[in-house]
């Protein structure tokens, strides 16, 4: 897997870096795996239009992805590696032993033909999915389900990975991707290995037409607009109307902090992520 980079034949493949696919093995998804995306074009159930950069793109269709791993003790082999539109990350056809097939999030590694299992009694190896309290100290995890029997909600996007630091009691320390470490029950889930498409973070679009494809639409710096548009808008000289920089509907983008005081999960955390301890 990796990136190549176009000739120069235009303006928009003269930047451009994408990825070459060698690692997909399979063009078509499977059909009974899949259902419809029904797309908002950036409005909610009222029909406000709530986000305005959010609309068109190309038709896709969902690959429903197994979280959960709830098939213990039943081995699974790797029948193909597939490009998922839906996320950053590739996706992994598992034919289990039973007849039934699945998907999964590709890890690093992975290889057609490979054996996985999931389970108490799994062994800590690449694409196997098991409890923490039966996985190894500093052993590199992703897809870390927060409730148990939830599915796995940490540490899914391409190349992400976290590392079980620590047990103690009921809990695991877990170092996030963000520095944060958070505590999970250990009966909590986790699949070993790191997520695949390391190469994500440095895809170059190249032009603004492949964010369109993606659903994305051009946006426009706020202070370009009239006041009545934006917060930040107005002004003959470029002022930035009087007020720190903002949203639309004037949540503060720089600086301010947006993450509710009283949120759930604050008692889990036990060491904040490295951009807030360095403040």
């Amino acid at each position: 897997m990796g990136l190549k980079q176009y000739r120069p034949m235009t303006p928009g493949s003269r930047q451009r870096l994408a990825f070459d696919f060698s690692e997909i093995t399979k063009d078509r998804p499977e059909r009974r795996l899949t259902e419809a995306v029904r797309k908002s074009g950036g409005r909610d159930n009222y029909g406000h239009e709530t986000n305005i950069n959010n609309g068109g793109g190309h038709r896709r269709r969902y690959r429903i992805i197994d979280f959960r791993r709830q098939k213990d003790g039943i081995p699974a082999r790797v029948a193909a590696i597939e490009y998922d539109p839906n996320r950053s990350a590739r996706i992994a056809l598992l034919h289990y032993a039973d007849g039934e097939k699945r998907y999964i999030l590709c890890p690093d590694t992975l290889e057609v033909g490979a054996k996985i299992m999931s389970g108490p009694t799994a062994e800590p190896e690449t694409g196997n999915c098991l409890p923490l309290k039966n996985i190894p100290l500093g052993t590199i995890i992703h897809n870390i389900e927060i409730k148990q029997g939830r599915g796995g909600q940490i540490a899914r996007s391409a190349g992400i990975i976290a590392r079980l630091l620590a047990k103690e009691g009921p809990h695991a320390h877990i170092e996030m991707p963000s520095g944060e470490v958070r505590q999970v029950s250990i009966e909590c889930r986790a699949t070993v290995g790191q997520v695949g498409n390391l190469d994500h973070q440095n895809e170059v679009l190249g032009k603004a037409g492949r964010s369109a494809w993606r659903g994305i639409r051009p946006h426009v710096r706020g202070v370009a607009k009239n006041p009545v548009d934006h917060p930040m808008g107005g002004g003959a000289s470029r002022r930035h109307g009087g007020r720190p920089p903002c949203s639309r509907t004037g949540l503060l983008s720089k600086g301010g902090r947006t993450r509710k005081r009283k949120k759930y999960s604050n008692v889990d955390i036990l060491r904040k992520r490295k951009k807030l301890v360095e403040a």
